[in-house]
């Protein structure tokens, strides 16, 4: 049975008990974040990065160790670009399974295998997202200890399960809005039609008028707009 129909519920239940994540941007601003999961790819991510240059399109990464240490230079050509990096764990094992000593040395490794491919420093790469959504209070608490920022999502189309580009194009712009955070894969799994996926969607989303940003981005304007609504 296919979940997508249910992340949207999901995300409905799950943000506002979770607020300090990262789950979406300004529901009154058209900018929204392209993101990928599960690469670097040595096949699927410079797919994805040929469409991303034909449309100068910004998006954020967020990479697992192992296939940043399988793949150094695709890494690299990413952070060359200037596309924004996250940390999605060393080999995609759920942070809820993992004792907080290995989920510590996770993440680390993953910043030690970009700073060796891309040479961008440990305090750069502060973004989380938690293999396969799952996450705990105790997790977040973790990860805010040592000092990382927490990022989720709005719309995910489950394109790991292959459903066919049209029905992964479809599912995101039925859910796109202003603000939305969309969760996309340049991996093993989901990673074949990626790049004939956004070669779709992202004329259809520009044309809609949004605008492509980095979660990084997303930070800062919700940042912003925090400080904004607290001085009003």
């Amino acid at each position: 049975m296919q979940l997508a129909p249910l992340f949207p519920i999901f995300y409905r239940i799950l943000q506002p008990s979770f607020s300090n994540c990262l789950w979406a941007g300004n529901r009154n601003s058209k900018a929204i974040a392209l993101t990928f999961d599960d690469g670097p790819h040595p096949q699927y991510t410079p797919e994805v990065l040929a469409v991303l240059d034909r449309y100068n399109i910004t998006a954020s990464f967020f990479w697992l160790g192992v296939c940043v240490n399988r793949s150094p230079s695709i890494a690299k050509a990413v952070s060359d670009r200037g596309h924004w990096i996250g940390l999605h764990g060393y080999d995609h094992r759920s942070f809820p399974m993992l004792s907080p000593n290995d989920l510590k040395e996770s993440l680390e490794k993953t910043q030690a295998a970009i700073y060796n491919a891309c040479n961008l420093q440990p305090e750069q790469l502060r973004d989380v997202r938690p293999p396969n959504g799952l996450f705990t209070p105790a997790t977040l608490k973790l990860l805010f200890q040592w000092n990382y920022r927490p990022v989720m999502w709005s719309v995910v189309p489950e394109d790991w399960v292959r459903p066919g580009v049209t029905t992964v194009v479809k599912r995101i712009m039925q859910q796109v809005k202003n603000g939305s955070l969309i969760v996309l894969h340049d991996g093993a799994c989901g990673g074949e039609d990626v790049a004939a996926t956004i070669q779709i969607l992202i004329p259809q989303l520009l044309q809609q008028g949004y605008e492509f940003v980095t979660v990084d981005t997303l930070w800062q304007r919700a940042k912003a707009n925090h400080t904004k609504v607290l001085l009003s």
